[in-house]
């Protein structure tokens, strides 16, 4: 499963330096519902290795104002407390946000 990242933790977690991989979404967003069982694949499957989880955007705005999110999905990526902007995305395929998890590793 997923974690839940919300204002009160977020910004903490990515400042850890740890790989974080962040889902902005909502449950109105049906693309958003079509990636939930991938993001929580994807959390189980990197487990102790990146920390992937996902950011409602209706229930919490701090990092999504920070961030300039305008459409979800958003796929954010962070490591060593700084977002790896070559590594955003929008509304992924599995293997692509599969890839990118693995260039956050090797970074």
């Amino acid at each position: 499963m997923a974690f839940e990242f919300t204002d009160s933790n977020v910004n903490d977690i990515i400042a850890s330096g740890q790989p974080v991989v962040i889902d902005f979404w909502a449950t109105w967003c049906g693309p958003c519902m079509r990636l939930a069982p991938v993001v929580d694949e994807l959390a189980k499957e990197y487990e102790g290795k990146v920390l992937i989880g996902k950011y409602n955007v209706d229930e919490q705005s701090d990092l999504a104002t920070t961030h300039r999110i305008m459409s979800i999905p958003t796929i954010l990526f962070f490591k060593n407390g700084e977002q790896v902007r070559d590594l955003r995305m929008a509304g992924p395929t599995r293997e692509q946000l599969k890839a990118n998890i693995d260039k956050l590793l090797a970074l």
